[in-house]
C-alpha cells in the first residue's frame, strides 16, 4: 500500500485517485449505459448528483467534528496548519450518506425532478463507489483494522503517516470495500429485475450489518462511543430497521394492490 501512486515522472494521492476512480465508474454506468435503456434525462441524474456531492461533503464532515469534537485542537484552530488538517482530513461516511440523501431530495424539489425514481432504481451506484474508496482507504493507511496475525495480515510501510507500522494488522479497508461491491451488485439485480423499490432498503440493511461487524476490526480512533456502542454502529441499527419497516410496507403495498386487483 501506498499514499500515493507513483509513475514515474509524478506521483498522485491514492486516496483521492480510488474515490475519483469510483465515481467515474459509477458514472459511466449509470450514465452511459443504464440512462439511455431506461430513457430517463440525463441532466437531470447529473443535477441530483451534484446536490448528493454537496451533502456528502458537508455531512461526512460535521459528523466527523462531532464525534472527535473532544480530540480537536480547538484552541489552535486559527493556525493555518490545524485548520488544514480538519478541512482536508476526517470525513464519516455515514453523515455524508444521510446528508447526501437530503440533499438529493432537495435538489429534486427545487428542479421538479422525481427524485425517487432515481434513487430507487440507481442506489446502486452508492456501494461501488464507496468500495473504491474503502480501497482508497487501504492505500492512505487510513480507518485500519486490529492487531491481527493471520491469513490476509498486511503490515504498513515505515513511511505511514497515519496506521501504525511494522505491526501486522486486519485489511478491514479491503474487507469492506469487497463487501460493498457484492451488495452493489445484488442491488443491480434487484433493479435490473424491476424490483426498484426495495433497492435502496435492501441496501440500508444489507450494508447496516456490514458495518455493523466491521466496527468490531477497526482499530482506528476518532469513531465517537456511546453505551459501548461506536457512532456507526447505532447508525447501522438505525438503518436496519428503517430497512425492514421500509420492506414490510411494500410488501404490505403490494399485497393490497394484487387483491383489488
Amino acid at each position: 500500500m501506498s499514499m500515493y501512486l507513483d509513475f514515474g515522472l509524478f506521483k498522485i494521492p491514492g486516496y483521492g485517485t480510488m474515490i475519483a476512480l469510483g465515481g467515474i465508474i459509477a458514472n459511466i454506468i449509470v450514465v452511459l449505459l443504464i440512462l439511455k435503456r431506461d430513457k430517463k434525462e440525463i441532466w437531470d441524474f447529473v443535477i441530483l448528483e451534484g446536490f448528493g456531492l454537496l451533502g456528502g461533503v458537508i455531512g461526512s464532515k460535521l459528523l466527523y467534528i462531532i464525534v472527535s469534537f473532544n480530540d480537536i485542537p480547538w484552541d489552535r484552530i486559527s493556525e493555518p496548519e490545524v485548520l488544514a488538517t480538519l478541512v482536508s482530513g476526517g470525513f464519516v461516511f455515514y453523515g455524508g450518506l444521510i446528508l447526501a440523501v437530503v440533499f438529493v431530495f432537495i435538489g429534486g424539489k427545487c428542479n421538479k425532478i422525481d427524485t425517487w425514481d432515481y434513487l430507487s432504481n440507481y442506489a446502486f451506484a452508492i456501494p461501488l463507489a464507496h468500495g473504491f474508496g474503502r480501497i482508497g482507504c487501504f492505500l492512505a493507511g487510513c480507518c485500519y483494522g486490529i492487531p491481527y496475525d493471520g491469513p490476509i495480515a498486511v503490515v504498513y510501510p515505515e513511511e505511514s503517516l497515519i496506521a501504525p507500522s511494522g505491526i501486522p494488522m486486519f485489511p478491514v479497508q479491503l474487507i469492506e470495500a469487497c463487501c460493498l461491491f457484492i451488495i452493489s451488485i445484488i442491488l443491480f439485480l434487484f433493479y435490473w429485475f424491476r424490483k426498484a423499490d426495495y433497492v435502496l432498503p435492501i441496501y440500508f440493511i444489507f450494508y447496516g450489518i456490514v458495518r455493523f461487524v466491521l466496527e468490531y476490526y477497526r482499530y482506528d480512533e476518532y469513531r465517537g462511543k456511546f453505551f459501548s456502542l461506536y457512532t456507526s454502529q447505532w447508525i447501522s441499527i438505525g438503518m436496519v430497521i428503517a430497512g425492514i419497516i421500509w420492506i414490510i410496507y411494500f410488501i404490505r403495498r403490494d399485497k393490497k394492490g394484487q387483491v383489488n386487483n
